[in-house]
């Protein structure tokens, strides 16, 4: 008998597309050679569902504590929004607008099968429009094959129900997803079907199954009959590289963020990001954005979503030379780095290192640090966790990473001033445990320090701070109280260099005041002879200044 779809229809349609790409996920990454052949969308779509089921989840726990009952709204919305702020790399954002649109359609708490048609609609309307660029033979061309045969299905049967409209456009995605090889041209010499469609495919099946009732674990068929002819495709091709695109070397980074702004803005970005990449997606709305860019100056696109508004769980990955139509280019050795800000992810990643960006109070999940290991295409990674609170996480990491053949060091920094400075002696032409060892003694000599703002009256090692106090941190311990940020601030760097030192780095927050850095370096300069000083903009929100003493 089929399910109603309702709120428990979509939090089974989430555990069931979790069973589902969490069994695919290994097969469509070997078969990811576009846009980019970086062999990651079957795990970017499986950490996007992840978030969006966690949301799910959330919002049936919020609905039991108030003693109520979540309805379609909830659950859809809540599905949509934790795929719009977990979304990786250019499926999962594709995916996440995906669920936007249908939640456009189904918010209104009608889950009837007519209902589901016009979601569907939506939904592969609005991934086109999201996408500056689209190219038919992706997933794209699924979602409106699935549309398409969800519209026939609903209009054959009078009174049809939503498990068949959904089993309808699964069905016809799949259709569409073994045409695939004969639209794209790099699909065509590969011999592959195309990997977002490939995992959207599994999506919609996991909701007709949610629907009917009737689980089926047939696997999608990721193969082409057979390899078509080099100039198969080559219409679709010679276009893109016409346009300055696609052609058979990529940007150098891919570059993801969440952003708060507004519509104008947001449109003025688009505009900006398209001039300096491609493979743009631009997905969201009221207020709240995931941005997706291929770009060779990482620094650049991260900037402009700094005029735009304020961008965060900034995400910039290093593609280590991968062509668009290779497998990935595996390196000897390589840096992921968690880093607090969108500043210090641009400095990591100019130094060529993986960051993982996050945003206060919410620190990455192991899982998310495992991707960006898998991302970096290293047989050996040294791992900085640059906080530590994220120990335990980066070493369950680093364990997980170890079982998949990469050779993992999980370099014990406790700051992001901890991890420059590791970075900075990083040497990858030298032995693997000599690198350990020669970061691991950079990170341990420099002293770091944080000034932080009180949130709350509260006891500390040096006193009690009141709501809106300034902190000065030493090695994680508050050492001083004030209300002045620049007082603070050299108060803690005089108590650093009583102890010696011979560079002082200044992480710059994004409140830290106009001037705060040069009348700090007046100030080592005025009192701590030989002591050079370097400025970063780190762009944290958490702490206005980070110290490093070395």
């Amino acid at each position: 008998m089929p399910y109603p779809l309702d709120a428990a229809a979509v939090r089974s349609w989430c555990g069931l597309a979790l069973e589902a790409l969490g069994r695919e996920r290994e097969r469509i990454d070997a078969i990811n050679v576009y846009p980019v052949a970086d062999g990651d969308t079957g795990t970017n779509l499986y950490l996007t569902l992840e978030s969006a089921a966690r949301a799910v989840e959330a919002a049936f726990d919020g609905h039991t504590s108030a003693g109520t009952a979540p309805c379609l709204a909830d659950a859809i919305g809540a599905m949509a929004h934790g795929a719009l702020i977990g979304a990786r790399g250019n499926s999962g954002t594709i995916v996440a607008q995906l669920l936007r649109g249908m939640t456009e359609v189904l918010a209104a708490g009608d889950g009837s099968a007519d209902a589901l048609r016009q979601a569907l609609r939506r939904a592969a309307a609005s991934t086109y429009e999201a996408v500056a660029h689209p190219v038919e033979g992706t997933v794209l061309t699924v979602a409106t094959a699935a549309a398409d045969a969800a519209e026939r299905a609903a209009a054959a049967a009078a009174g049809a129900e939503a498990a068949e409209v959904a089993r309808a456009a699964h069905e016809g995605a799949r259709t569409a997803l073994q045409a695939t090889p004969g639209q794209l041209a790099v699909l065509g010499r590969a011999g592959v079907v195309d990997a977002g469609g490939c995992g959207l495919v599994a999506l919609l099946g996991a909701l007709a199954d949610a629907l009917s009732g009737e689980v089926s674990a047939t696997p999608v068929a990721v193969r082409a009959d057979a390899p078509l002819p080099e100039a198969a495709g080559c219409e679709v091709a010679d276009r893109a590289a016409a346009n300055g695109r696609g052609g058979p070397e990529g940007p150098a980074f891919e570059v993801i963020y969440l952003l708060e702004a507004g519509d104008a803005a947001v449109a003025r970005l688009r505009t900006r990001l398209d001039g300096l990449g491609d493979s743009l997606v631009v997905v969201g709305g009221d207020g709240l954005w995931n941005v997706h860019v291929h770009v060779d100056d990482a620094g650049a696109a991260v900037e402009a979503g700094i005029e735009a508004g304020r961008p965060y769980r900034v995400r910039i990955t290093h593609f280590g030379g991968v062509t668009r139509a290779k497998e990935p280019a595996m390196t000897a050795r390589a840096v992921v780095a968690v880093v607090p800000g969108p500043g210090l992810a641009g400095l990591c990643a100019e130094a060529g290192a993986t960051p993982v960006a996050v945003r206060p109070g919410e620190p990455p999940a192991s899982g998310e640090l495992v991707q960006a290991i898998r991302q970096a295409h290293a047989r050996e990674v040294m791992l900085l966790p640059n906080d530590a609170d994220l120990r335990h996480t980066a070493a369950a990491a680093a364990e997980q990473a170890r079982t998949e053949g990469v050779r993992v060091a999980l370099i014990p920094t406790r700051s992001a001033v901890q991890g420059i400075a590791a970075l900075a002696v990083h040497e990858p032409g030298r032995s693997f445990d000599e690198d350990v060892v020669a970061m691991t003694a950079a990170a341990g000599a420099t002293r770091y320090a944080e000034l932080a703002v009180a949130e709350r009256q509260s006891w500390t090692m040096a006193g009690v701070c009141q709501a809106g106090d300034v902190l000065g941190l030493i090695d994680g311990d508050v050492v001083v109280i004030g209300s002045d940020l620049t007082r603070i601030a050299t108060a803690v760097l005089d108590r650093m260099l009583s102890a010696g030192g011979e560079m002082v780095t200044l992480v710059l927050g994004a409140d830290a005041p106009d001037g705060l850095a040069e009348r700090l370096e007046r100030h080592v300069r005025a009192r701590h002879l030989a002591v050079d000083t370097v400025v970063y903009e780190g762009g944290q929100h958490a702490a206005p200044l980070l110290i490093g003493v070395e």
